[in-house]
């Protein structure tokens, strides 16, 4: 198939939903289909191109409020329409719900072009952060409107599927998120890295990797920490990532170790070398960083929600506790470090239950869906 995808995030920005936009193209591209790319021109694209398997088509772009580092690309539904007029794709997959994903979606019914979307992001859940909580119906009026515009709209997880469903959203299906088990594993441990860290062969690496945001609920994973060193003094907190809090967190915390972001193998290593992580975010469509750490052997603490939900069973690899309940948080995170003899069960079984999680059987499900979107213009929605 002739595909384009268009998303206002995309390497070489750092993110989940750019990490899983890269490996959904480079997987299609790699099948032998022809995909472009559209997305907003981003500071780190200066300089020289980059030889990739797949097209990519820069539009104009302005910084997304309160959202440092991102971009959202500006509506450009006339040369969109003038571009896919002379060489129109199979099919339009739109993944953000911005003035482009807007422009796209007008641009591609009005020729006729099957659309589907995805959707990646609790944009409407982040208002409670920021100071505009009230206008949360808005949003999802906002955002339904614009994904039941198309043959289909694919979600992470049956979960989501069941949350939009009652939100009045239609046409649901599910696409799962893969977790690189080559790349995430507890062989990556680096005692190196955790001397440098202060951290002995003994001790205990209390990890959060995400970004540092409110909408993170960065200030519980602080809280839980705290909680964790009154019983164990010498813990030490890592956080990977970078984000609006950071600058403040770091005058308040001296003694945290901020990594900064990090990808490949040195975030492989990071996830490793930690002992527990800390994932207290509310926002999350999925949290690819959840199974990240599962893979790498971490015991992992969350909200029972998204990926937590799905792969963690408490007490047998991992822990979680109900959405909302912060005390409960703080109790489970301070609780585990009397069950340590548990820990090297519990981080066998956490590596074990992603292991079938791959990213080639994801992109091999997300190509059927496309082609019966390509195909068929509306399809029953289906658990992929």
């Amino acid at each position: 198939m002739k595909l384009a995808l268009v998303t206002e995030t995309f390497p070489p920005e750092i993110n989940g939903v750019a990490m899983t936009l890269n490996r959904l193209v480079r997987g299609l591209a790699g099948r032998g289909h022809e995909l472009t790319v559209v997305r907003p021109r981003q500071a780190a694209d200066r300089g020289a191109g980059r030889e990739e398997d797949f097209a990519e088509w820069l539009v104009p772009g302005l910084p997304l409020p309160k959202y440092e580092g991102l971009m959202m690309g500006l509506p450009v539904v006339g040369r969109l329409w003038k571009r896919w007029r002379e060489v129109p794709p199979d099919l339009v997959h739109i993944a953000t719900e911005g003035p482009l994903g807007w422009a796209a979606l007008g641009a591609a019914r009005r020729l006729g072009i099957p659309v589907s979307t995805s959707f990646h992001t609790n944009f409407h859940r982040y208002g409670r952060h920021y100071g505009y909580g009230m206008l949360q119906e808005v949003a999802v009026g906002f955002l339904r409107s614009f994904h039941n515009q198309a043959a289909c709209t694919l979600v992470p997880t049956r979960e989501m599927v069941e949350e939009l469903a009652a939100e009045g959203f239609q046409r649901l299906g599910v696409l799962s998120r893969g977790v690189d088990g080559g790349l995430f594993a507890p062989g990556c441990r680096d005692p190196g890295l955790r001397c440098r860290w202060g951290v002995d062969t003994d001790g205990l690496a209390v990890v959060y990797v995400g970004r540092l945001a409110k909408e993170k609920n960065i200030g519980l994973a602080v809280e839980a920490f705290l909680e964790i060193k009154r019983r164990e003094p010498v813990a030490r907190f890592i956080l990977v990532g970078d984000g609006p809090e950071r600058m403040k967190l770091e005058k308040e915390y001296p003694d945290f170790v901020f990594s900064g972001m990090r990808s490949g193998p040195d975030l492989a290593a990071h996830y490793a070398s930690g002992d527990l992580f800390l994932f207290p975010s509310e926002t999350e469509t999925f949290g690819n960083v959840v199974t990240e750490a599962l893979a790498s052997g971490l015991l992992v603490l969350a909200y029972e929600m998204a990926a937590a939900r799905q792969f963690i069973r408490s007490g047998v690899n991992g822990l979680t506790v109900p959405p909302g309940d912060r005390a409960a948080f703080i109790a489970a995170a301070a609780g585990a470090l009397a069950q340590r003899d548990q820990w090297v069960a519990w981080r066998r079984a956490a590596r074990a239950a992603v292991e079938p999680v791959t990213w080639a059987a994801v992109i091999c499900g997300f190509e059927a869906r496309l082609q019966q979107v390509a195909s068929a213009g509306h399809p029953p929605a289906a658990t992929l």
